[in-house]
């Protein structure tokens, strides 16, 4: 009672709302100012604005609403704009938190405020793959193999797609489902891809985003169906969606795999072969990134991990590896999945593991001087699914 008796005396103070209402009536004769401006001039203004402000701007008045609103304003300013990128993580119900990325790389103890997940309730007893990827702000979340979540919480805006037409559940051969997201440049379009992994094939299906359908395409090259893609989604690069994946090995006439990196020319809508670098010895695991946007491969034992970047999309020469991560002797964590994001000046923000197969930490690696710093993280006890986004207008619903 005393606590809400506080706030309401907060609320009646005269000097508080004299500086609310002053904030109110510049950011009002601001927006005048600025709806006097030609069009061309308002756009190219707004389109340096960051996101969370123009949500705000969105609401004073229509013509603001209308032009933010414009499909392709938003794509103007996703292409334009200085872009801001948040830390998204989910607990292992999937309760989302999120921070954004400067806090996280400047600050030893980061604050995570939980997001409002389009479905309500928590999840539990997930016994098949579940995994969300990101484009342009816009996460894909595949729930069941099935059920499909196009989400942009910048703009609070979801979409539910509809299942294919065939479910693959309904047979005894159906193993899981992988989605992946990726943006398609030719036709400047979003696409989702759908590969179903049976006992003895795969099926592959394509939906354009703001459509309803699901198209059959070509199915994923052969492969050990008992492995399927390796590392959940593809990576979106360069118009394309890329796996790192186990292919059969028939040259060699022998009973064995070989790890291969598959692409998928969203445009084309056919398959290639990405060439790898040279591996050194000791390599036990690769997992497959995006990094400054640049495909990347993150090749690790339990004592190191390397990043490999590849500079010019496909050209297996531009291979090169900037970067060498040790594990943490003095506090027992090892690199654990990858490299969530790289700054400009060469700090990597990281998951490690405890080698005991603990929680999961996030640490922050300065390559330039070897420094290690572990943010400590409130609001939330344990986490499980870490991802780097990028605010932006770009709608699900569009």
């Amino acid at each position: 009672m005393a606590q809400g008796r506080q706030e309401e005396d907060r609320n009646d103070d005269p000097l508080t709302q004299e500086t609310t209402n002053t904030k109110r009536q510049r950011l009002i004769t601001s927006t005048t100012t600025l709806t006097s401006l030609p069009f061309d001039l308002l756009s190219q203004i707004l389109c340096k604005l960051p996101v969370r402000l123009l949500v705000q701007l969105r609401c004073l008045c229509k013509s603001f609403n209308s032009l933010i609103s414009d499909p392709k304003f938003a794509k103007n300013h996703l292409r334009l704009s200085t872009k801001q990128h948040h830390l998204m993580l989910s607990t292992r119900d999937f309760l989302l938190y999120d921070s954004p990325l400067s806090s996280v790389l400047s600050t030893s103890t980061i604050t995570q405020t939980q997001l409002n997940y389009p479905v309500t309730g928590k999840i539990h007893g997930i016994s098949e793959p579940f995994s969300f990827s990101t484009c342009d702000g816009i996460f894909c979340f595949a729930i069941y193999s099935t059920s499909v979540i196009l989400w942009n919480p910048s703009i609070r805006k979801f979409r539910l797609l509809p299942t294919p037409s065939e479910n693959p559940r309904k047979t005894n051969t159906f193993l899981f489902s992988i989605f992946s997201f990726g943006h398609d440049p030719f036709t400047d379009s979003y696409k989702i891809i759908c590969v179903s992994l049976f006992r003895n094939q795969t099926k592959v299906r394509v939906n354009t985003m703001g459509t309803n359908d699901w198209r059959r395409i070509q199915d994923f090259p052969r492969f050990s169906a008992t492995l399927g893609p390796c590392g959940g989604p593809g990576v979106s690069v360069n118009g394309t969606v890329n796996w790192l994946t186990s292919i059969e090995d028939f040259d060699l006439r022998r009973n064995s795999t070989l790890q291969a990196i598959v692409s998928l020319d969203l445009a084309k809508e056919s398959y290639q072969n990405i060439s790898q670098p040279e591996w050194e010895k000791g390599i036990l695991y690769l997992r497959l990134g995006r990094v400054r946007d640049c495909l990347c491969i993150f090749a690790s034992n339990k004592m190191f991990l390397d990043v490999w970047i590849m500079k010019e999309y496909g050209n297996k020469e531009s291979w090169n590896k900037p970067y060498h991560v040790p594990y943490i002797v003095e506090r027992g964590l090892s690199p654990s999945s990858g490299v969530l994001y790289i700054s400009q000046d060469d700090q990597l923000l990281m998951s490690y593991h405890y080698l005991d197969g603990g929680l999961l930490k996030l640490v922050v690696y300065g390559s330039k001087d070897g420094t290690s710093n572990i943010p400590d993280i409130r609001n939330t006890d344990s986490w499980a699914y870490p991802i780097v986004y990028v605010e932006s207008l770009i709608s699900p619903c569009s």
